[in-house]
């Protein structure tokens, strides 16, 4: 099956994407697994670090990616810069708080010591609708990957 991207104002075919086929499919869940595996012993600090980058990197990049919301779904090139903030507000908030929401938590118990301790989990599917296509995304991504988590978005599945 083929997916057309079309701009909404004009009609205009921007795009087409076939279909994934199952055994795409699942090469690519092994492939978010070995991130995962990868991922998972990277340090909170390093992971923040990386979130800052990748907002500054939407910052640097807002224009470009107002302009492609604009062409793929008629969102009016202002809406599409704020979203693109909100996306690096978000990067920005986990990488200052991740590592301190990570921290275990003590908890009284009968118990000597008795803690929660906050560990990766592995891939996280995401579907999602694509209305705020960058928003989706990043509201949670950020959190899971500064969590040590990795996401997949299934692409015409």
């Amino acid at each position: 099956m083929t997916i057309r991207a079309v701009n909404p104002a004009t009609g205009e075919t921007i795009g087409e994407y076939q279909e994934t086929p199952p055994e795409e499919v699942d090469r690519i869940l092994h492939a978010a697994d070995a991130a995962f595996q990868a991922w998972r012993r990277t340090s909170v600090e390093e992971r923040a670090a990386l979130l800052r980058e990748a907002a500054t990197l939407l910052r640097e990049r807002a224009a470009e990616y107002a302009r492609l919301m604009a062409l793929e779904m008629g969102k009016p090139i202002t809406a599409g810069r704020a979203e693109v903030e909100k996306c690096a507000l978000a990067c920005d908030y986990y990488a200052e708080n991740g590592p301190r929401f990570l921290e275990p938590e003590r908890v009284e118990t009968d118990a000597r010591r008795s803690f929660v301790a906050f560990r990766p989990l592995g891939v996280v599917l995401a579907i999602m609708p694509w209305n705020f296509p960058f928003w989706q995304v990043f509201r949670f991504a950020a959190p899971a990957l500064v969590a040590g988590n990795v996401g997949q978005v299934p692409f015409c599945l």
